[in-house]
């Protein structure tokens, strides 16, 4: 199994660097973890919507060229589902049974996600309606991918 987290930004302070490492080794046994930072676009103060349009098709484009056609794509956005962990640990062994070996979960930029990122996803995903930063949300996401996976093993990490 291969797990692709595509992230939009750069990824600067070290706490958060150390983090995502540790469950990126952690997720080693079972799965191949690739982390994949993409530049965001600058966006002008008083960015126009027009202007923010762009951006975020942009992104996209960037974003597009990192998926492969046969990609259970879970994209993160606010609108998205909310699962308990338990649940969105049954989503992954389904998704796995049914034939998937390549996850790819995406993390927009400050602007969020383009209509044809969100259109591509086979799943748009929420961990609620609070605004985390994007940096912070790797970390999120990281652990929640290692979390299922000990939650299919019966782990007491789960606990």
């Amino acid at each position: 199994m291969k797990i692709k987290v595509i992230a939009v930004g750069k990824l600067k302070e070290k706490y958060l660097k150390d983090g995502i490492a540790e469950y990126t080794k952690r997720l080693g046994r079972f799965a191949k973890v690739d982390i994949i930072e993409l530049a965001d676009e600058r966006t002008p103060d008083g960015a126009s919507l027009l202007q923010k349009q762009q951006i975020l098709e942009k992104e996209g484009q960037k974003i597009t060229a990192k998926i492969s056609d046969r990609d259970y794509v879970i994209a993160l956005a606010i609108e998205g589902k909310q699962f308990p962990s338990e649940d969105f640990s049954r989503l992954l062994a389904k998704k796995a049974v049914a034939g998937y070996s390549d996850f790819t979960f995406i993390i927009g930029g400050s602007l969020g996600l383009s209509d044809a990122i969100k259109k591509r996803a086979n799943l748009l995903m929420s961990f609620g309606l609070l605004t985390l930063p994007h940096q912070l949300m790797r970390l999120v996401l990281t652990e929640q991918i290692y979390r299922a996976f000990m939650i299919q093993e019966g782990s007491p990490y789960h606990k």
